[in-house]
């Protein structure tokens, strides 16, 4: 495999792996061009450390290879031009056919060496372009990103190239280095290489790499393996055992020393931390960096070890956190300012011995500084119980504000049966004063009570809306509470002694009587409850008169439920559930009903003389039977009681029927077609033939079934007569549908029908027939059909031709109209004459034409409808003789105002008032003589108006009235008056109105929305004065009502906008509480789960301090005052918990931190889990004091626990990684081609430290030495020269004859 042509479209040349390859603008060789090395031009040969060395420029920076080229390069492609740089790059890859995978044929871009090519550019990015080559070689021209470009190759090679594979032996401790962080070395190393690489897992033992790809990618990923694991052989660890007392000597005030240790030597200096018991001190780096470090922290432990002397000082065990300080913030000060080092007792061990070690002559300061920092915050417990803490704390925390004001800088915690102080030693005193007070009165003067209660009780104990429990509170000034916790259900009376032992024995009274009481529900068919109850509740009294201390509540109809409750003392309880069973039984039992049907006529036997057979039924049968009334034509006997006696009184008085009378059934025939007819409207005739019958049974067959025979069923004699008359109504129907058929033209059905079917109607009424005229689906538009008797028909029939003879019969008519009001009726395209013609038979109108003078108006048609018409248009004319046109004077410039959006305004007031309205053109400007404007009417004719309208309109007193003002109404005159008044109120007017500027931006609304809405609605226009003049005043201008309404509208709008003013300065109470920044992160909760639920049930606001607040403990709460309050107590109570937890700070190495928290804190989320406790990192403003710092809170046991695991995963890490981990790679510098440049002194550097001569080096021969030399000729620059002045396209640029020599020198 070659690469030919790689070309770049950047300018500047990139290295690969090791400057192995590169991609450059020039046309490569396969061989890449060696670099000259600089050489000196010092004498000697050896030369020392302090010699300065002079070199050629020539050699430092050679000439770019010369273009063989025999003339430049046309076009912009041209490489003696300069480019533009861009990221995107191309290359030039060529696969000779027998390093090929496939050697079939295909032909360019197609086959499946296009899909390939295809899916690599989806994946990477990249554009591929293939060329298949006669010799069945492959040439792939790509385009794309640096990191496209190589991804493409590497895909491309494992595509289409032949593969090779390698294995490699490499130390297994190696792995990790080849690897890198998350594999991305790896990766990286793949790309550049176009290799795979396959290292083996963890549970694997092989020590081989496998290296798989094309032969030229094989080796350069050898050499580069092999060059990172000589890298790992020449690294080296080294451990010292330093005393612990002595570390913090080495590690300094906020790690200062250490890193400043780091710094000089390059190594890695591990220093245990404090709460590690560890001597020893491991340092990790180049053995020269390792064996100078050692040396420095050696030195540094004698040092100390001669100069150290200690001095211990006792201090209360709970001021040691003063000392210490936050994260050990104290101790590094007191190092850092007196170099004394503070040994603090371990946190669970009960010594108050703190030791201090440094030179003697700073001891006493650093003693002075422990105390005044042990003693600069005094912390108390005072012992007071859980229930006394709320009283302590006062209503609304009113002792705390008392105690906030006499003692300021105290924080008052409340632990469980303990109040915690912390401040200023001489307000903590005042304040322990002040609580103890409290505390004792409260415990001389009150108590509390815990009774433990059945749940089931409560209600009862509580009481209907909680009377019980309201009236022992006013009357015994004692505190009740329901607690419902963990598993015990207790009530809790809190208050003074007496109050407490008498709402004691009162509740414990009712207790006993409610263990001794029982509930029981009992299911009752709802249906059944009235009879439980019994006429007047005889029946259910009864039961409650056996048991009066059963409650038994019946549910009501409107409840609808079956269960009857019962509650009392438990043996009553029993006694009446089996009682009320049994009455149930008892009803269900005599609950049978039946309807037996009796014809009428035979009731008066069932029920015997004086009652005496339904009387003896009953008694006989012991069953209730219900007869329907006298008066009611029900002929059904409701029979009620137990079964086998309902079936023995159905049979009794059946009995009495059938021995009476003989029933008979019979059968008519009638077709059913006339079955509807007969039945009647909602069964009323068939009905009514039933009743007059006796009350007979008649049934009609099924519409399903085909049967014409009806069945009759009743005494014989009643039957018979039902018979006769429903063969006489068939026969009437039979007769009754006699049908006939009356031709007529459809323009004369309107006339048969007549104004609002009148006629039609008058010919129904006379004859009884029914007139049926054609329907819009009917073909046949002239006929018309009469249905019924047929003499009746015969004469409707007759009445018809008759009319519509006289419709046929068209005559003439005419009617006299003056001819100014001819332009009325045909105006509007004749709308009025089609009015009239379509109300009065179509009868055809005609007017005379314009320009003559002819009064007469012709009229055809039928008589009747004629003279109609002629009426008709008579009325209006009278109404046009009754019109006038009366003037009102409104500025023009008011005129589009009044007419409103397309005439909308004035439209209305014609319809309304039924007056034409003509305005006038605005061109008309000629004065009209005799008029003038005066508050909105014509002066001079006593029409004008006192509105305020026509303030606004008016000029002056006088102005004068053009013909465009002059507004014309005609019609009735009072209608015109009232018409004119109307657009006279459409005049707008103007008012200012005082509204708060405050209130203005809400009016505006977003953009403008909410008084574009108030515009639209009330149809004024708002003008609000500029936000800098901060005016109150808002004009709005519109008619008299529209600003009257606008104006009420702002009022309510001002009323509401000060209630909410006033709600939100309720709302704005601040409250700020000074909480330890430590714990800020639990108020929040994770995805702030913690601080939401606080915001959301009391309803406020809470914010936390921002990285910028000068204090950083401040918790601000913004609500309403009562509100804030209790969020203030919730948060001290989260607060509180939190403070009980144990705190301990360990040092891990900052580089461990990620390897410990895990992808995606998966491992430190584990850790939390399994040991119950909270783990924190340093934060980046914590990782300036000491960023190896982390901390663990939970409890005591926990936190041990935590700490070792963390310690040991730390440890190993170290151990593992960060001894063997490479220093970072040097940036390249000039002074690294100087190697050796000054002689084979054998140590392969000029000077003696780092290889970089410190004094520089000379250069000779440079461009501005030789502008110098020829400054003294002060020739001007030759323009022509193309080094000098190159072009930027070629194709213009003038070929020399000669070469001009440039002042860069001769071109190399």
């Amino acid at each position: 495999m070659e690469e030919s042509n790689a070309t770049s479209i950047e300018q500047q040349p990139i290295a690969l792996i090791n400057g192995q390859e590169q991609v450059s603008n020039e046309q490569q060789p396969s061989s890449p061009t060696s670099v000259a090395t600089p050489t000196s031009t010092n004498s000697g040969g050896t030369g020392t450390g302090n010699a300065t060395a002079a070199f050629s420029y020539d050699d430092l920076f050679p000439a770019l290879p010369a273009n063989t080229s025999a003339a430049p390069l046309s076009g912009p492609s041209s490489s003696s031009l300069a480019r533009v740089t861009s990221s995107q790059k191309t290359q030039v890859l060529h696969v000779p056919c027998e390093e090929r995978k496939s050697t079939e044929s295909e032909k360019f871009g197609e086959g499946e060496s296009k899909r390939i090519c295809q899916q690599i550019t989806k994946e990477t990015g990249a554009q591929i372009e293939i060329v298949s080559g006669k010799n069945q070689s492959l040439t792939f021209l790509i385009k794309g990103k640096q990191s496209e470009l190589l991804d493409a190759r590497r895909k491309i090679l494992m595509s289409f190239s032949t593969q090779a594979s390698r294995q490699v032996t490499v130390p297994r401790e190696h792995y990790r280095v080849i690897l890198g962080k998350g594999g991305q070395r790896l990766r990286d190393l793949e790309r550049l290489t176009s290799t795979r690489i396959n290292i083996p897992s963890q549970g694997d033992e092989s020590e081989f790499i496998t290296i798989a790809g094309t032969k030229e990618g094989i080796e350069k990923a050898e050499q580069e393996i092999r060059q990172l694991s000589a890298e790992q052989y020449k690294k080296s660890s080294d451990r010292t055992t330093i005393p612990k007392i002595y570390h913090p000597f080495i590690v300094g005030p906020y790690s200062e020393n250490l890193n400043k240790l780091q710094e000089e030597t390059g190594a890695k200096i591990n220093v245990p931390p404090q709460q590690v018991q560890k001597d020893e001190i491991i340092i990790s780096g180049e053995k020269d960096a390792v064996a100078a470090a050692k040396a420095k922290v050696e030195a540094i432990y004698k040092e100390m070890e001669k100069k150290c002397s200690t001095v211990s000082v006792e201090v209360a065990k709970p001021q040691h956190r003063y000392v210490i300080g936050p994260k050990g913030s104290t101790i590094a000060e007191i190092l850092q300012r007196t170099g004394v080092s503070v040994e603090m007792p371990p946190n669970d061990s009960n010594l108050e011995t703190i030791t201090l070690r440094g030179p003697q002559v700073a001891l006493g300061n650093a003693l002075t500084v422990v105390y005044q920092k042990a003693n600069s915050v005094k912390s108390v417990e005072i012992n007071a119980p859980h229930w006394i803490h709320k009283y302590v704390i006062g209503r609304k925390g009113a002792n705390m504000k008392q105690l906030e004001e006499d003692c300021p800088n105290v924080n008052v915690n409340c632990l469980e049966d303990k109040i915690k102080l912390e401040g200023d030693p001489e307000n903590v005193d005042k304040a322990i004063s002040y609580l103890t007070e409290i505390i004792r009165n409260y415990e001389e003067n009150f108590t509390f009570e815990v009774m433990t209660v059945n749940p089931s009780y409560y209600k009862h104990i509580i009481g209907k809306a909680g009377s019980n429990v309201n009236r022992l509170k006013d009357e015994l000034k004692v505190n009740i509470n329901i607690e419902e916790r963990e598993g015990q259900n207790n009530i809790r009376i809190e208050g003074p002694k007496e109050g407490v032992r008498l709402a004691q024995l009162e509740l414990q009274e009712k207790i006993d009587k409610l263990e001794n009481e029982k509930s029981k529900d009992v299911i009752i068919d709802r249906r059944l409850h009235r009879s439980i109850i019994g006429a007047k509740g005889e029946k259910i009294r009864e039961v409650k008169d056996r048991y009066r201390q059963v409650t038994i509540t019946i549910p009501t109809p409107q409840e609808n439920t079956d269960i009857v409750k019962l509650r009392g003392p438990k043996e009553d309880v029993d006694k009446c559930h089996k009682d009320l069973m049994k009455l149930v039984k008892e009803i269900q039992e005599s609950s049978h009903i039946i309807e037996v049907p009796i014809f009428k006529q035979f009731h008066k036997f069932v029920i015997g003389k004086g009652g005496a057979n339904i009387k003896k039924i009953r008694d006989e049968t012991q069953t209730k039977i219900d007869l329907p009334a006298e008066g009611d034509t029900n002929e059904v006997i409701v029979i009620t009681g137990k079964k086998e006696n309902v079936l023995e009184a159905k049979e009794r008085i059946q009995k009495i029927q059938n021995e009476l009378s003989d029933i008979v059934s019979e059968e008519v025939q009638i077709p059913p077609k006339y079955y509807n007819s007969i039945i009647g409207t909602g069964g009323k005739l068939i009905s009514s033939i039933m009743e007059e019958c006796g009350g007979v049974s008649i049934k009609f067959p099924n519409s399903d079934s085909k049967s014409d025979k009806v069945t009759i069923r009743g005494p014989k004699d009643d039957v018979e007569k039902a018979k006769g008359q429903l063969l006489e109504l068939a026969n009437e129907r039979q007769l009754a549908s006699f049908t006939t058929e009356v031709r007529a033209k459809q323009q004369h059905h309107k006339f048969l029908i007549g104004k609002n079917g009148a006629s039609i109607r008058k010919i129904r009424d006379a004859t009884g027939a029914r007139i049926i005229f054609p329907s819009n689906e009917d073909t046949d538009k002239e006929v018309i059909t009469i249905i019924g008797k047929e003499d009746s028909v015969k004469k409707a029939k007759e009445q018809l031709e008759a009319i519509i003879k006289e419709c046929d019969e068209v005559t003439e008519g005419e009617v006299a109209v003056d001819p100014k009001h001819h332009k009325h009726f045909v105006a509007k395209r004749g709308l009025i004459l089609h009015r009239i013609a379509e109300e009065n038979g179509g009868v055809m109108i005609s007017f005379p034409r314009a320009g003559t003078n002819s009064d007469k108006v012709t009229l055809k048609g039928a008589k009747d409808c004629i003279e109609a018409a002629k009426q008709r248009i008579e009325e209006i004319v009278a109404d046009l003789e009754a019109q006038t046109t009366i003037e009102v004077v409104i500025p023009q410039r008011q005129h589009r105002t009044i007419m409103g959006a397309r005439g909308f305004k004035v439209q209305q007031v014609t319809s309304e008032y039924d007056v034409q309205i003509k305005f006038p053109d605005r061109d008309a400007t000629e004065p009209v003589e005799g008029l003038s404007l005066t508050n909105g009417g014509v002066n001079g004719e006593g029409e004008g108006q006192d509105g305020e309208a026509g303030e606004s309109s008016a000029v002056d007193g006088a102005e004068p009235v053009r013909q465009c003002d002059v507004i014309r109404i005609t019609g009735r005159i009072d209608k015109c008056e009232a018409a004119k008044q109307a657009l006279l109120d459409l005049i707008p007017i103007e008012e200012e109105l005082s509204v708060p500027f405050d209130l203005h931006r809400t009016i505006i609304g977003p953009r403008g929305a909410n008084v574009r809405q108030f515009m639209s609605k009330h149809d004024v226009h708002v003008e609000l004065p500029p936000s800098e003049l901060k005016s109150d005043i808002i004009k709005v201008s519109g008619t008299p009502a529209h600003v009257a309404e606008a104006k009420e509208a702002l009022e309510k709008m001002i009323e509401d906008f000060e209630a909410d003013r006033a709600d939100r300065e309720l709302r704005s109470f601040v409250l700020q509480l000074d909480v330890d920044q430590e714990y800020h992160s639990k108020l929040i909760g994770r995805h702030g789960a913690v601080i939401n639920k606080l915001r959301a049930d009391h309803d406020v606001n809470i914010s936390l301090p921002k990285r910028d607040d000068p204090n950083q403990r401040i918790i601000s709460i913004t609500g309403y005052q009562a509100k804030a309050e209790a969020a203030r107590d919730a948060i001290l109570e989260i607060v509180g918990d939190l403070q009980t937890l144990h705190r301990e700070v360990i040092e891990i190495d900052t580089r461990v931190h990620s390897h410990i928290i895990g992808h995606r804190g998966r491992t430190i989320r584990k850790i939390i889990e399994d040991y119950k406790v909270d783990i924190k990192f340093p934060s980046s403003d914590d990782a300036q004091n000491n960023p190896n710092a982390v901390t663990i809170i939970g409890k005591e046991e926990d936190v041990e626990n935590a700490k070792d695991v963390l310690l040991s995963m730390a440890e190993d890490y170290e151990r593992d990684y960060l001894e063997n981990l490479p220093p970072s790679p040097q940036p390249q510098t000039v002074g690294a081609f100087l190697t050796g440049a000054g002689g084979n002194s054998g140590s392969g550097a000029v000077g003696g430290s780092g290889g970089a001569n410190e004094n520089g080096f000379i250069m000779k021969d440079a461009p501005w030495e030789k502008q110098k030399q020829q400054a003294k000729n002060l020739t001007a620059p030759n323009t022509q020269s193309q080094e000098d002045f190159p072009h930027f396209a070629a194709g213009g640029a003038p070929v020399a004859t000669a070469p001009i020599t440039s002042v860069w020198g001769p071109k190399n």
